[in-house]
């Protein structure tokens, strides 16, 4: 027992937060050999930095001296976010820290789809005379949502790939869209122009199920969808839908409704679609960043 904060790490993260937390707290790991569980500590915890564990209201309820719950990423999905702010619990994110990270590996899942590397990988049959794959120069690129992702992707499209890219989201004004590169269109013109469309809005209630099988119907066809934004927008049974009638061309997946998606799930079944496990932001830079950025908002807030 000491009498500097403690800290409650429940996942794995960078060293480099792990040490810069042991200068001003008492550090206590969820993992690993000395692991400890959130009820060991709950009388005790001033702060917990989250990767991917979930803290709901009931674990905050039990914590009567938890100050801060620092998200080691950008989604607030797995944080009761309203339950924290009626406690005066701080909920922090790092919402720069993976965007470059995430932003490539939504142009890579669209490559993967276009040029046929899903298909070719399952090396079932002859798979060579199966891929007819599209370059992505020329053609136009949706973005559903543009925050700091999604600009960066379009930078990518644009100056990459030499492709149009089109924007839709109502936050934020047309003028900085089009600052940013991108044409300021309504949720109907990007349906109906994007040839590939990829999604970067987070998920709450509003966007829930945002796609359908009506949005991706109005989708060109050979169209092709990338989420690396979170599974709930998409309607993961209208995408399989839209696929096996042959309107879609394929899509990629970082994320599901269901993560790790089951090994049984139809969509693992087609050929054209590219899931990868929610790996996004995992790059070693993205990866300290986002856990080095989260313990600074826990030193602050700790008063070191």
């Amino acid at each position: 027992m000491t009498d500097r904060p403690l800290v409650w790490i429940p996942r794995p993260v960078h060293q480099d937060a792990v040490t810069r937390l042991g200068e001003v707290a008492e550090v206590r790991l969820g993992f690993g050999p000395h692991a400890v569980t959130f009820d060991e500590v709950s009388d005790r915890v001033a702060a917990i930095l989250l990767r991917t564990a979930r803290v709901d209201g009931a674990m905050m309820d039990r914590a009567p001296r938890l100050r801060i719950v620092a998200r080691h990423g950008v989604g607030l999905d797995t944080v009761d976010v309203a339950r924290a702010r009626e406690l005066g619990i701080a909920v922090t994110t790092t919402p720069t820290a993976n965007a470059r990270s995430v932003a490539e590996h939504a142009v890579a899942l669209l490559l993967a789809v276009r040029r046929g590397i899903g298909i070719a990988v399952r090396n079932e049959g002859d798979t060579r005379a199966a891929i007819s794959g599209r370059e992505l120069s020329g053609a136009t690129l949706g973005l559903l949502g543009f925050g700091r992702i999604a600009r960066q992707v379009a930078t990518i499209g644009a100056h990459g790939f030499g492709m149009r890219v089109l924007a839709h989201d109502p936050m934020v004004p047309a003028a900085e869209i089009a600052a940013a590169g991108a044409e300021p269109v309504d949720l109907p013109a990007l349906l109906a122009g994007s040839d590939n469309l990829s999604l970067h809005v987070p998920l709450v209630p509003e966007t829930r199920g945002l796609l359908g099988l009506p949005e991706l119907l109005a989708l060109p066809e050979g169209a092709v969808v990338v989420n690396t934004a979170r599974g709930g927008v998409l309607d993961e049974d209208a995408l399989l839908t839209a696929v096996r009638r042959g309107h879609l061309a394929g899509a990629g997946l970082d994320v599901t409704e269901v993560e790790p998606l089951p090994d049984d799930h139809p969509l693992r079944a087609e050929p054209t679609v590219v899931i990868t496990p929610h790996t996004g932001a995992q790059t070693a830079e993205a990866l300290r960043r986002m856990a080095t950025e989260a313990a600074d908002h826990i030193v602050e807030h700790l008063g070191g």
